[in-house]
């Protein structure tokens, strides 16, 4: 799928809504626009290929007070077990950490679920690659290495990045066990 319907999706998984309410979301201003906006017609675009594929349903039509009735829709048990996998999984390349990434990011965040299972795989694949990276570097010349070395300095600060979410969320965690022993 792509990134507007996952963004799509994981909006609707996180219970039922209409069309212009996502579209809210996503706008270059919203919520999820932040990372990953979307035009109008895309939203609608993505909420028909959603429906075709048996993710998402229309749940009941409610009155709007400023246009036509609006179709709430909700997840599917196929879409949701379909968003909870897509949320863990770690994004194959290192130039979808900025778009993918990010937007599993928030969407756990905004569910309150722990991200170190996706950041630790995370991290493992773009240990990989960065590795590879750095023996090609070694190896090429003229262009090709100007840009195996950009493509690693990209690896290099992508793991930096995961890193530091990673020690901050420990960081939160232990400040937040630390409260709990006081009050208790």
């Amino acid at each position: 799928m792509t990134p507007s319907e996952w963004a799509v999706l994981a909006l609707l998984d996180e219970g039922p809504t209409h069309g212009f309410a996502i579209a809210r979301a996503m706008a270059e201003d919203g919520e999820i626009g932040r990372i990953w906006s979307l035009r109008r017609p895309r939203v609608y675009y993505a909420i028909e290929t959603l429906t075709r594929e048996g993710l998402v349903l229309p749940a009941k039509t409610v009155a709007s007070r400023t246009g036509p009735h609006r179709t709430v829709l909700r997840i599917t048990p196929q879409g949701r077990r379909a968003v909870a996998e897509w949320l863990n999984t770690p994004v194959e390349h290192v130039r979808d950490a900025r778009s993918l990434l990010l937007l599993k990011l928030l969407f756990l965040d905004r569910r309150a679920a722990d991200p170190r299972a996706l950041l630790n795989g995370q991290r493992e694949r773009f240990e990989r690659i960065a590795q590879r990276l750095t023996t090609a570097v070694n190896h090429a010349s003229g262009f090709d290495h100007t840009l195996l070395s950009w493509r690693l300095e990209t690896a290099t600060a992508a793991l930096r990045f995961i890193d530091t979410v990673i020690e901050a969320g420990a960081a939160a965690q232990d400040s937040g066990a630390e409260q709990r022993a006081q009050r208790d």
